[in-house]
């Protein structure tokens, strides 16, 4: 009896294999589709490098590199991006650079020793108002502007491009404008206090212009006494350069080249004064080595004045700041010789005949 059941066993078998034969070989892509599901369902899942990552950390990021894939790049997505990969701009640099390790070919010291320097609290015998020639010498503005760094060039280009991204062409025009003005009216204000010997006149404090300005520094006039000089030219004799000072007075019975500056931003250090440390040095050397006057300087000062009335950051320079500054300005007067000296060499060969 069991035999007789495995045979019948066997030949429904037998029959059911040639039935699914016959099936499968009218069919043959449903085969190949089974075959290749059953490779992809049974090989081992690779694993994603990208689960490994701080997905919190970088979602901002991840989710502005997607949506540039579909949103057109403008300046301002650029920006954007640029602040999200790289971070904020790194405002200014060590102080120790290359240029402190070099010494310029032409050097002239920056103390005359052929000059008297007065003694601290002295009277002046007359306050000096030179008015500003114009010679065929190069300003100490334009040299330091045409001997900018590149990287410095770089960030100055690059607030420029936010700003007319932000106020357009002729908004940036009017900023610019303003700015200027506001520092036209704080020097003017200033030079007033000085003369008058009133801190502040009544009439500057309700200019709202410069009311801020003028409250930001009072801090710093109770310590500025024997003023000597105000808005008063000055021309290096040996070096050939000139330039405007704005002050030359004592500050904490210390005579002082002093340079006031306007800024919207907080600058606490030196450093954040990016090029006025060479500026002051190369008025102080122009100074002892003019003979429009009697005395000289050996210190400096920047006072940093902000509009919204916030106490002024003064940053003193003694002696030998302002000599590692001066041979800073001396590489620079030299790099500008040295550019202009190439620029009338190609100019002359351009116009002469061949």
């Amino acid at each position: 009896m069991r035999m007789k059941y495995f045979r019948l066993l066997t030949r429904k078998s037998g029959r059911l294999k040639m039935l699914l034969t016959e099936h499968f070989c009218k069919n043959q892509v449903p085969c190949v589709c089974l075959y290749v599901s059953s490779y992809l369902c049974s090989k081992k899942k690779k694993e994603n490098g990208y689960e490994q990552v701080d997905q919190e950390r970088y979602t901002n990021l991840v989710r502005s590199v997607t949506s540039f894939k579909t949103s057109p790049r403008t300046p301002e997505t650029l920006f954007e991006e640029d602040d999200l990969m790289y971070g904020p701009v790194s405002k200014f640099k060590s102080p120790v650079t290359d240029a402190e390790t070099k010494i310029p070919k032409n050097w002239v010291p920056l103390i005359n020793s052929n000059k008297r320097t007065l003694p601290p609290n002295s009277d002046p015998k007359c306050l000096l108002k030179i008015g500003l020639k114009r010679h065929k010498v190069p300003s100490v503005t334009n040299v330091l502007q045409q001997t900018m760094s590149s990287e410095q060039a770089f960030y100055l280009e690059r607030w420029k491009q936010r700003m007319i991204l932000e106020l357009g062409n002729d908004g940036f025009a009017e900023y610019t404008k303003n700015l200027f003005l506001q520092g036209k009216l704080f020097h003017a204000a200033l030079e007033s206090v000085f003369l008058s010997d009133q801190i502040p006149l009544k009439e500057q404090e309700r200019d709202s212009t410069v009311s801020g300005y003028l409250a930001s520094v009072q801090h710093v006039l109770r310590d500025i006494s024997g003023v000597k000089a105000l808005e008063s030219a000055v021309h290096h004799e040996t070096l050939h350069y000139s330039g405007l000072v704005d002050c030359v007075a004592e500050y904490r019975s210390q005579l002082c080249v002093i340079e006031w500056k306007t800024s919207e931003r907080s600058k606490p250090y030196l450093q954040n004064t990016f090029d006025n440390p060479l500026q002051v040095a190369a008025y102080t050397g122009a100074i002892n080595h003019d003979a429009n006057y009697d005395f000289q300087v050996n210190c400096g000062l920047i006072v940093v004045a902000y509009k919204d009335g916030s106490s002024a950051h003064p940053h003193f320079m003694d002696l030998d700041l302002c000599s590692r500054y001066w041979n800073k300005w001396l590489l620079r007067l030299e790099e500008y010789t040295k550019k202009e000296k190439n620029k009338n060499i190609s100019e002359t060969s351009q116009t002469s005949p061949l």
